[in-house]
């Protein structure tokens, strides 16, 4: 596994669903990871449609990801939650 890839995998074992204590990767929440170009993408698929910490979770994901060594742009797109569409544009803006 490449160096960078391990890092985010990492990263994102630190970013936690407050309602379950557990990482949005070990919970499979992530999916679609991919690496370009100092770029990281990546789906993200809260745990319902209803997902109230959906785009917190979103966030916190972009914000964790962003920090790491190389990365310049962080693209997450959010997947099988009610507000997808707003909350796929507040990311884009950010």
């Amino acid at each position: 596994m490449e160096k960078m890839q391990e890092n985010a995998i990492e990263t994102l074992k630190g970013v936690l669903d407050p309602h379950t204590g557990l990482s949005v990767w070990d919970m499979g929440l992530i999916h679609d990871m991919s690496f370009e170009s100092g770029a990281i993408s990546l789906t993200f698929i809260p745990t319902s449609p209803f997902c109230p910490l959906g785009i917190q979770l979103a966030f916190g994901i972009k914000k964790a990801l962003a920090k790491l060594e190389g990365i310049v742009k962080v693209n997450i797109t959010i997947e099988g939650h009610m507000n997808a569409k707003e909350i796929n544009e507040m990311l884009a803006k950010d």
